[in-house]
């Protein structure tokens, strides 16, 4: 009764509102097909395609029952609630769609946008893999709607064969779901693009932090699995490239800045880190440049042997204690200024303001700001390479081995090439 009379009711309100269905291909049934994919999504209307396709049910953020009217419709359709507030919201969403995908028939088909979020309609972001985990038929459904050029409203939906997925698809939901959009890219004659939901927050995230939202953009999903990135990794890196870029046009830090943010002047040592940073060698630094660099340049320089070697280099009296003159005197011979004024970075590293460092200070620094790791390991790069220039064909005497340092090195060289 209320599958007959709820869709009837549905049409009525939609038709009211002034929108126009418009519906092509045909939708098969639970057992062809127990899952529905819809995209693209983008706008609060889309929600059309439940009525259409006969009270399906569906997953939706649990703040969507509050909606006025909406709310009420929804709850009739036995809903999979997501809650982005839950940690395990995620892996009880994927359970309960699996559960309701492979019921053969006890549950009605469980439509889904598999986007995540709404987008602008010019191209179809990476799908989400909750809908093709279960590894069971999914039948696409595009969506086509015009809300500014015509009266009424007018909404096209789609229905697009079933896509039945091979063995190979069912043992990759990531394969299933970037095949399937491929498929209805094709019928809207859109493109694809990488970009995915968390894109959407990291661009929301840059323009709290005074950012153009656009410097948000980094493919995330690309590039956490390319450096084994969680979410929180990458925001909190956001919020380290706001503090050098809030004051840069476009959100894209020169060299200039780069020194001024690590207190220093700009040498051949801080050079050449801006160039292992700049990978496209445009001269600045974008937010995805600055990921890769900090991630695969600066944290895996930061080790605790290296620290250690480095706080020696700086405590020339071996009392356990870097004093202003020594941090100073370091820094001038490294960079090649003879009149640096580091007062500023020795105040900041000197987090209790006893007037020297110890090393759960100098660590505790090089945790939180790794770029001076690798500052530090890119001038003994130089300074061996200028002693080696200097010498005679016979001064060294070469073992065969590879140092951490160079094995760094060639890594990020090979890295920046390759991506």
């Amino acid at each position: 009764m209320c599958r007959t009379v709820m869709p009837a009711l549905g049409r009525a309100y939609y038709f009211c509102m002034g929108f126009r269905v418009i519906i092509k291909g045909k939708q098969v049934n639970s057992s062809e097909a127990p899952i529905l994919a819809v995209a693209p999504h983008s706008t609060f209307f889309d929600g059309i395609v439940c009525v259409v396709a006969g009270l399906p049910s569906t997953v939706s953020r649990v703040e969507n029952l509050a909606t006025p009217i909406f709310g009420r419709f929804l709850r009739c359709m036995q809903p999979v609630l997501v809650s982005r507030k839950d940690p395990n919201s995620r892996k009880n969403t994927i359970h309960e769609i699996e559960t309701r995908a492979k019921s053969e028939g006890r549950w009605p088909q469980v439509l889904i946008f598999p986007e995540g979020t709404c987008t602008n309609r010019t191209c179809l972001i990476t799908f989400k893999q909750g809908a093709f985990i279960p590894g069971v038929p999914v039948q696409p459904v595009s969506v086509e709607t015009d809300l500014l050029w015509s009266s009424p409203f007018v909404s096209v939906f789609q229905f697009l064969p079933p896509h039945v997925p091979t063995e190979e698809e069912k043992k990759s939901p990531a394969l299933y779901a970037s095949r399937v959009r491929e498929t209805m890219a094709q019928a809207l004659r859109v493109p694809v693009t990488d970009h995915t939901y968390e894109d959407c927050r990291l661009m929301i995230s840059a323009g709290e932090l005074t950012l153009p939202m656009e410097a948000g953009l980094v493919e995330f999903t690309k590039i956490s699995c390319k450096l084994n990135l969680k979410w929180d990794n990458v925001k909190k890196e956001l919020e380290n490239f706001a503090a050098m870029a809030r004051s840069c046009k476009g959100g894209r830090i020169t060299l200039d800045e780069f020194a001024r943010f690590l207190k220093l002047p700009v040498t051949p040592a801080l050079e050449e880190l801006f160039a292992l940073f700049d990978r496209d060698g445009d001269g600045t630094i974008d937010f995805r440049e600055y990921v890769i660099g900090v991630t695969i340049l600066c944290r895996p320089a930061n080790t605790e042997d290296l620290l250690r070697m480095a706080f020696k280099l700086f405590d020339t009296d071996e009392d356990e204690k870097i004093t202003l003159d020594e941090f100073t005197s370091l820094l001038r011979s490294a960079l090649g200024v003879s009149d640096l004024n580091v007062n500023m970075l020795f105040e900041e590293i000197d987090a209790d303001g006893s007037g020297f460092i110890t090393f759960n200070e100098f660590q505790a620094f090089a945790r939180t700001h790794p770029e001076y790791a690798k500052l530090f390991t890119t001038y003994l790069e130089i300074q061996r390479y200028q002693a080696i220039q200097e010498a005679g064909p016979g001064d060294f005497e070469w073992t065969g081995e590879t140092t951490s340092e160079e094995t760094s090195e060639e890594s990020s060289t090979s890295d920046k090439k390759e991506d």
